[in-house]
């Protein structure tokens, strides 16, 4: 009987630098399913890969002073350096500058601009660089980008574009006949409200402004722009040629059934690319999981910050498998996850030493002192089996339920609650008690038989999120992994088998302060690391307004003034109001900025101030000026003060 196909994906990670653990956490997260399915039976096919073209590889390349080409054979390395670091198991690594993938987005553009889906027009809007993405100005969150929250700059250009108004009402319809497609439930609704419902904009498909890109090639001025082109691998991966001659993979694994992605592009596939599928006239995919970041304990990542954590640093600190279970067990179904040095370090003690590692040393140990090692079921039950025995048998179950569901973290969960069960358990048969009387030999015989047998279910549920643990438990058990099916019986660890008579310690206890001794040393030399003549002061662009006359300027006052007195408003949850000296007068002002300074804080500050504003009542306390501030990209304000003494009254000019 043929194993039934399932093909799953990752999003292809965008070569702009090496991937950091949040990053890592999908492929991670896409592995483990992986493995999952195949121990279910099913023939799995598992792909991921590198998006490498666009203007930011350009630019990057060209600051590094390297072609687009030998800057991404860099990256791609590292990134598939770090896959094969977590031992992800991927059947495929595409890339976008592989040749076969390039010809086939060539042929889809030509396609597509054949059947009247794409036309060449004229692009006038607003373009955020860092998610390479236009939007309209109705589509700007407090006119920022609304996936990266970053400032965009206004763009012109010629283009093609992609007839999404073609495609509109089928998408709806499918999202609203299948409702599995989009998940979880929430990304399905904040795709539908907030896009698609909202009216979509023809998507712009080709650049001209830079060069590093597939060409179009009946128009060379053009190519292909990056979401056309990265999206494409789904199926060019596997083999899928626009005239009919598709490979042997396509023909089995499309459609696929999972792509797994961040909720930041979730917007990319869940609109864009089933109407690229239906233009097409492909098979839409079966599901698109939009799984939540792992985000930084203390605040954004950055290496002037010297706070960036990149898989590799975290392996050498834990091993490959407790940061494995730490990104996978800390992450919810449909919210962020939180990591921390430590939490991992709690988690590494708790569950990875105490509960699992401690558990699996002592069965083996009181296998080897007992018994030397051999494992006996002499089938003397009491009551208290049958707890132990009912769990193991369900957890296989409940495992298979919550991976279903692409719950991963709770099928983790699941399984330790059986190791946590086993140790219960030998808290309520204390073997060494029973050592003590021969009489209870072959009681002592099933007790130890039931830990193991228990345990091999456990470590086989494991493998799939932990291989190269699962493979050292089974393999000091003197052992194999189970596949689900085998599972579902009780007492398949053969009688008489004998365990290692050297167990290995699996997780070792890690003391906090020493830990967090050798962080500091790696975020110095991070700092270290940081070129000041190469690390830019970030820079915002906000979109221009009209210009005015120089006498226009002139009729605003700006003077400095010194806060003398300042407390909040009542009736407001953002405003203080300050009593401001300016020169011999004081005059009362206003602010929203009540979330960034104290009351206390702003007395005694000197302070820029536009002071002929016509007075206005604002949560019906007056206010007869404005306080000078500059807003940074998170929202965050600061005071424009003088950067030398000056008296309170002095012009600004």
């Amino acid at each position: 009987m043929s194993k039934k196909p399932y093909y799953i994906s990752t999003a292809i990670a965008y070569t702009s630098g090496k991937p950091h653990i949040g990053n890592t956490y999908e492929i991670v997260l896409a592995d483990s399913i992986a493995r999952f399915k195949r121990a279910q039976g099913f023939d799995v096919y598992f792909q991921t890969g590198t998006d490498e073209h666009g203007q930011k590889i350009e630019l990057k390349a060209e600051d590094a002073g390297i072609t687009p080409q030998e800057f991404v054979d860099g990256v791609a390395g590292q990134i598939r350096g770090i896959w094969d670091l977590m031992n992800t198991s991927y059947d495929k690594f595409v890339r976008t500058t592989d040749k076969d993938h390039e010809k086939q987005v060539q042929k889809i553009f030509k396609k597509l601009y054949d059947k009247g889906d794409i036309y060449k027009g004229f692009y006038e809007g607003m373009y955020c660089t860092p998610c390479e993405s236009f939007f309209t100005s109705s589509q700007l969150v407090d006119g920022k980008c609304p996936d990266c929250g970053r400032e965009c700059q206004p763009a012109k250009e010629e283009a093609y574009f992609l007839k999404l108004s073609n495609y509109t009402d089928r998408l709806i319809e499918h999202i609203n006949t299948h409702p599995e497609f989009i998940q979880p439930e929430s990304r399905k609704n904040e795709m539908m409200n907030n896009f698609i419902l909202a009216g979509l904009q023809d998507l712009c498909v080709s650049r001209t402004s830079f060069k590093w890109g597939i060409p179009v090639d009946f128009d060379d001025r053009h190519v292909v722009y990056v979401w056309l082109d990265a999206l494409s691998n789904y199926i060019t991966g596997l083999g899928y040629d626009v005239d009919g001659n598709n490979g042997e993979n396509y023909g089995k694994y499309w459609p696929a059934d999972l792509h797994l992605i961040g909720k930041d592009i979730l917007r990319f596939h869940t609109i864009y690319w089933p109407i690229m599928l239906m233009a097409l006239e492909l098979p839409l995919p079966k599901q698109i999981f939009g799984h939540p970041w792992l985000l930084q304990g203390d605040g954004k990542m950055s290496k002037s910050k010297g706070n960036v954590l990149y898989p590799d640093d975290l392996v050498d600190f834990f091993g490959v498998d407790a940061v494995r279970y730490f990104v996978l067990h800390e992450m919810p179904f449909d919210n962020d996850g939180v990591i921390t040095w430590e939490l991992m370090v709690e988690r590494m003690n708790s569950d990875l030493a105490n509960t699992l590692g401690n558990l699996v040393n002592r069965t083996i140990s009181m296998s080897n002192k007992y018994f030397g090692g051999v494992v006996t079921n002499t089938n003397v039950k009491e009551d208290v089996d049958d707890e132990l025995i009912t769990l193991a048998l369900q957890t296989p179950n409940k495992v298979v339920e919550k991976m279903d569901k692409l719950r991963v973290a709770d099928a983790i969960s699941e399984i330790f609650t059986l190791f946590k069960r086993c140790n219960k358990y030998i808290d309520e048969t204390m073997p060494w008690a029973l050592a003590k009387e021969e009489s209870k030999k072959e009681r002592l015989e099933t007790v130890l038989y039931n830990l193991v047998e228990s345990i091999c279910i456990g470590a086989s549920l494991l493998e799939s999120f932990m291989p190269e643990t699962a493979s050292k438990i089974l393999s000091q058990l003197n052992t194999s992994v189970r596949s689900i099916e085998e599972m579902k019986e009780y007492g398949k660890y053969p009688s008489g088998n004998k365990v290692t008579d050297a167990p290995e310690i699996l997780f070792m206890r890690l003391d906090l302060e020493e830990v967090m001794k050798k962080v500091e040393e790696m975020k110095e030399a991070q700092m270290k690391d940081v070129s000041p003549q190469k690390e830019e002061e970030p820079v915002i662009d906000i979109e221009a307004k009209a210009e005015i006359e120089y006498d226009d300027f002139m009729k605003m006052q700006f003077q400095v003034g010194e806060i003398i007195a300042c407390e909040e408003v009542k009736k407001s949850k953002k405003l203080l109001c300050s009593q401001v000296k300016i020169g011999s007068q004081v005059k009362q002002i206003v602010s929203g900025i009540k979330a960034h300074y104290t009351a206390e804080e702003m007395v005694g500050k000197k302070v820029m101030v536009l002071v002929n504003l016509k007075p206005a009542k604002l949560a019906g306390v007056l206010s007869e000026g404005m306080l000078l501030c500059a807003e940074d990209e998170n929202g965050e304000l600061a005071l424009m003060i003088p950067e030398k003494k000056m008296p309170s009254g002095a012009e600004i000019c």
